[in-house]
């Protein structure tokens, strides 16, 4: 088996040293610390969120029932309130699955 040392030559390994040290690092175009949200923020703005589609959905589905909607409109909002009741429930689970595991944990 071939040594790993005789593959590279120490100069080589020297130079892309060097080279990486010259690299400048981009300045970050990520939003400052104060102006993130919160991980309860964004839990309250997604249920938020989740609360007033499903909202727009059952006024879609009693408009329709009226015929004051086309059936296709209908149809689209109750299919954008299946996904979005899928990602919730799926974040329900997740967030049940981590704080048992929290639990779990030894003090």
């Amino acid at each position: 088996m071939t040594e790993f040392s005789s593959i590279l030559s120490t100069s080589g390994v020297r130079g892309a040293y060097r080279s990486s040290q010259e690299l400048s690092v981009a300045p970050s175009t990520a939003e400052p610390e104060a102006a993130k949200p919160s991980f309860a923020e964004m839990l309250r703005d997604s249920a938020g969120g989740t609360v007033d589609k499903i909202r727009t959905a059952e006024g879609v589905a009693q408009q329709g029932l009226a015929g004051q909607v086309g059936t296709q409109q209908v149809v689209e909002a109750t299919l954008a309130l299946e996904s979005t009741v899928k990602v919730m429930v799926s974040m329900r689970d997740k967030v049940v699955e981590a704080y048992q595991e929290v639990l779990r944990m030894p003090i």
